[in-house]
């Protein structure tokens, strides 16, 4: 993943534009007129051998021709031309390529591919970025730069918008001249030779001018950088995508219940969900769920009140809302009396508040001035239908007025009618209130608020510690693997399956229940999907799981949150929890279980499948009644095959100290959200200051979350703790770097209690924070310190950085080690 060089491609200086054309309706000319006839103030160079001039612009022969290096180039040449445009561009100093030229490998030809390829070897020495082949181009408002064959072009606003298709990106950039709609940037990828989702996410979350990312995903070409990207750029922005090809078939049949149920969708629906992205099934509600996203971002909270002059117009707001999965708040006891006294005696003293239909504008004041202010109410929906005693107008200058400047939860509205509502519905829309023309599209936009909340939430959310240690047997699971491939047994099942499984603590005896009939039976899993790798899968087992088709899906590896998370996506979660004279299961137990199946396929890619079911599971904890695991021999290791790099256990190393006490060095994890925020809590003001630049008396959850959930595939840090549970251990000292989407610097940031300095511990954790970086292929490392921080610059020294003072803060100090 590397954002290098896209800025030559978004914010160029100048452009060439390779097989600019004269001919009426080609693409070489629509291309042309798009950047002359645009706002870009940059020199834009037409290039055509046949050609003096291109739209009364002079036309150059070749790219030697050209008075000056382009930043940028559209290619809109013949297939075989382009990997030589791309070589002579790399030669003169060009650092990026739109190829709008179409006819590559999206045919699936041999030809095709070896075009792709070669225009990929003559980019490459010159560090040569590529948007494309078979793109429509890129349009980027802000600098008037539309470098495509687009028929319109979209004002500037703070949305991105990012599409394989072509089309796609046409038909948006017309919708949104229709709806006054602007945007940051506009960008057809095509075939994504070289740049992708995961390039647009890097450079687009840094980019000042975005406000929102949106996505239309056909499927995506490198899995790890694809999630690492939208997990980063979900942290600070909200990414809203909608993916195509929903009920495409899988490639192939699988060979168990598991493969079965773990359909590409729903895989795809597990790593947004992973990433902290927000999916919406079409255009239509991709810029639904952006407008609302426009109102408010924070989490306001969940529970909704339902404020209507009709009653069955509130009804179904509730059928809407109870199907989204959303909650219906419950009125305090003070409101209900506040209520009675402004209301008629029939109205419905409850959630949805039916006011009766000869509602007047004032009695929508009044109750939203009581509603207003209830502690279980979050955000407000008022709706109004017409009536012939209630004006729809008068009623909505009410709801506005009522409101006011002070600082309020969310009101949403929905004024229902043709023409005598749509006067209403402009004044709340001017009045900065989402308005909505029915109560289900209310509905939706408020859900669509509601999952982002939630899939942030989920983004920052603090694992529990694991309920019980647990230490696989990973010698003796690699022997039994081993024997089996040997023994040409790819095929686990019964015996040899929970001998596997016991060497992950897994039980497979008979639990301590009250009975097996009383069990439930449940199916845990393990699929390899093509794009994604393992995924795990959870939910209703059985005889007939596949007819239920209960089922949800993560990906690996998992820690208590995420495997909860998990079971709770399921509808027979609500079962588990207890029922009547049934006792709840030991959740915990099942968390557990998908733990330590994360965990086995996280350790072995031998393990190509795995199949738990049933799972029987009860009040005294669950067991493995009958189980099946492929295997595969694969000179793939463990790290490679998963989507998300696993917790570096090999970077774990134990330390004694002069006293004779015993420390671990190791990987920081989720867990430990507590005790960094403990430790945080221990250190000095002074201590604060210097490493942190400002007093600080407490870290919040939101920076300790960020300290803590890491991606090791951008991000280390390693913790100096004593020896056991993660998130019950003190922790003494933490080093951390972060690289750059190139992975070619990297910044350092360390800290140290202070009454274990004075030990050496500190140029410990540096060497071996350090070492890591050199092994990952890091080439800088560096950070600041205070000047006055005479401890830290020592240390520094010792190291072998150099040091500079800052042009821009005399009182700071760069410090820098280059890496061999």
């Amino acid at each position: 993943m590397t954002v290098r060089n896209l800025e030559s491609l978004f914010r160029p200086q100048s452009v060439a534009l390779v097989g600019a054309s004269a001919r009426p309706g080609s693409v070489g000319s629509e291309v042309a007129h798009n950047l002359l006839s645009g706002e870009f103030e940059g020199p834009v160079m037409p290039v055509n051998p046949r050609h003096k001039s291109v739209h009364g612009v002079i036309a150059y022969p070749d790219v030697a021709s050209l008075p000056i290096v382009p930043d940028m180039a559209v290619i809109c040449t013949p297939p075989d031309m382009v990997p030589g445009v791309i070589a002579e561009l790399g030669r003169r100093g060009t650092k990026a390529a739109v190829v709008i030229t179409a006819g590559f490998g999206e045919a699936g030809s041999e030809h095709g591919r070896a075009l792709q390829q070669a225009a990929l070897d003559a980019a490459r020495p010159h560090l040569l970025r590529i948007v494309g082949p078979n793109s429509l181009g890129i349009l980027v408002p802000q600098v008037g730069l539309n470098a495509s064959f687009a028929t319109a072009a979209p004002a500037h606003g703070r949305l991105a918008f990012v599409a394989q298709s072509g089309a796609i990106v046409a038909s948006v950039v017309d919708w949104a001249d229709a709806h006054s709609l602007g945007f940051s940037h506009l960008v057809s990828l095509g075939d994504m030779i070289d740049v992708d989702f995961g390039d647009m996410l890097d450079y687009l979350a840094n980019d000042g001018h975005t406000r929102a990312i949106l996505l239309y995903v056909e499927a995506v070409t490198n899995a790890r950088r694809f999630i690492s990207a939208a997990r980063a750029a979900a942290r600070m922005k909200p990414v809203i995508v909608v993916k195509a090809g929903r009920f495409a078939e899988a490639a192939e049949a699988a060979a168990s219940h598991t493969g079965a149920l773990a359909g590409a969708d729903a895989v795809y629906d597990a790593v947004f969900r992973r990433a902290g992205m927000l999916r919406v099934l079409t255009l239509h509600e991709l810029f639904d769920a952006v407008e609302i996203l426009s109102y408010q971002t924070k989490s306001a909270g969940e529970r909704l009140a339902i404020v209507s002059n009709g009653g069955g117009m509130g009804v179904m707001a509730t059928d809407a809302l109870m199907q989204a999965d959303g909650r219906l708040a419950e009125l305090t006891e003070e409101t209900v009396e506040r209520l009675n006294r402004i209301l008629p005696a029939n109205w419905s003293r409850r959630n949805p508040l039916d006011i009766l239909g000869d509602a007047t504008a004032q009695r929508y004041a009044d109750v939203l001035d009581v509603v207003m202010e209830d502690r279980n109410v979050d955000a407000v929906l008022a709706m109004h239908c017409p009536t012939a005693v209630a004006s729809s107008q008068e009623a909505a200058e009410a709801v506005v007025a009522a409101l006011g400047e002070r600082p309020r939860k969310l009101v949403l509205t929905s004024w229902v009618g043709g023409t005598s509502a749509r006067s209403a519905r402009d004044h709340l829309a001017d009045n900065n209130l989402p308005t909505y023309e029915t109560p289900e599209q209310a509905i939706s936009a408020f859900m669509y608020l509601v999952n982002y909340w939630r899939s942030q939430t989920l983004l920052m959310e603090t694992p529990p510690s694991v309920p019980e240690a647990f230490e696989p047997d990973r010698a003796l699971a690699r022997r039994l693997i081993d024997q089996a491939l040997a023994e040409d047994r790819a095929a686990l099942a019964g015996l040899d399956a929970k001998r596997l499984l016991s060497a992950y603590e897994i039980p497979v005896g008979e639990p301590d229940m009250e009975s097996t009939q009383g069990a439930f039976e449940l199916i845990v899993g393990m699929h390899e999907d093509a794009q994604f790798g393992p995924v795990i899968l959870f939910g209703q087992g059985g005889s007939a799981v596949d007819v239920i088709a209960d089922r949800s899906l993560a990906l690996p590896p998992l820690n208590m949150q995420l495997a909860r998370a998990l079971v709770s996506r399921t509808r027979i979660s609500k079962q588990l929890q207890g029922y009547r004279d049934r006792p709840a299961v030991d959740l915990d137990a099942i968390a557990l279980t998908l733990i330590k199946v994360s965990q086995l396929v996280t350790d072995f890619p031998e393990v190509a499948e795995l199949e738990i079911n049933p799972l029987l599971a009860g009040s005294g904890g669950v067991s493995a009644a009958d189980a099946r695991i492929r295997l595969q021999s694969t000179d793939q290791s463990a790290v490679e095959r998963l989507a998300i790099r696993p917790y570096p256990k090999e970077l774990e190393e134990e330390i004694e100290l002069g006293d004779g006490r015993v420390l671990l060095i190791r990987p920081i994890l989720p867990e430990d959200e507590p005790s960094l925020t403990e430790t945080f809590g221990k250190l000095t003001p002074e201590e604060v200051r210097l490493r942190f630049f400002v007093q600080k008396k407490t870290l919040s959850h939101m920076a300790a979350a960020r300290f803590t959930q890491l991606d090791f595939d951008r991000e280390m840090a390693l913790v100096l703790t004593e020896p056991g549970v993660a998130g019950e251990t003190e922790i003494y000292g933490v080093v951390h770097i972060t690289a750059d989407p190139d992975n070619e610097e990297a910044e350092y940031a360390i800290v140290i209690r202070g009454e274990m300095t004075g030990m050496g511990l500190g140029i410990v954790l540096m060497r071996r924070i350090i070492d890591y970086a050199q092994g990952r292929g890091i080439k800088l490392i560096h950070g600041d310190v205070l000047r006055e921080n005479s401890t830290m610059l020592r240390l520094c020294e010792v190291l072998g950085f150099t040091s500079k003072v800052d042009d821009d803060d005399p009182s700071v100090v760069r410090v820098t080690l280059a890496l061999e």
